[in-house]
């Protein structure tokens, strides 16, 4: 099965966040579109990891000096803190969510942006919000709950492995 994950680009107060770095089919997939706009590898101040299945983790040492974040601490070097789990801000504009379902620790992070606000996550892995059923959901009625959540504070959502999608005010999770 080839997968390769959405790898996002978040610019925000000073911050430059990266989403899921993971699996691409080389890893110039990732740093050429970061050239272009001007943003070098060492400059990345956080990763952020929506969970840690390979597919979305493989490239993280891509980014030296940045700081990575998961569902429950912070790493820095050889250093591990602690931080307060949902509601968690690594940068002004972005925050932590826990949205479990595809696995355990699943989280998304909503970024504030003038455009509305816009979540990154694997509660749905393509833009056409297929498929319905995750069948690698650690548990699929904690994900519809996670979708149901990011439905109500998202303008956009991009899912893990496709384009984005906008949300419908007031829709229900399908």
């Amino acid at each position: 099965m080839a997968v390769a994950a959405t790898v996002s680009l978040i610019l925000d107060a000073g911050s430059r966040l990266i989403v899921d770095p993971g699996m691409v089919p080389d890893r110039q997939a990732i740093l050429a579109p970061l050239a272009q706009l001007g943003v070098e590898p060492e400059a990345v101040t956080h990763v952020l990891l929506t969970h840690h299945h390979p597919d979305h983790t493989l490239h993280v040492a891509l980014f030296p000096d940045a700081e990575v974040v998961d569902f429950w601490a912070r790493y820095r070097g050889v250093v591990w803190l602690d931080h307060q789990g949902d509601g968690y801000r690594p940068s002004p504009h972005v925050s932590l969510l826990l949205t479990p379902g595809h696995s355990i620790e699943d989280v998304s992070w909503l970024a504030e942006t003038d455009e509305g606000a816009v979540a990154f996550t694997h509660a749905w892995w393509r833009g056409d919000r297929s498929p319905q059923i995750d069948p690698l959901a650690a548990d699929q009625h904690a994900l519809e709950a996670s979708r149901a959540r990011l439905l109500e504070l998202a303008d956009i959502v991009v899912p893990a492995l496709g384009g984005p999608f906008a949300v419908e005010r007031g829709e229900e999770q399908s």
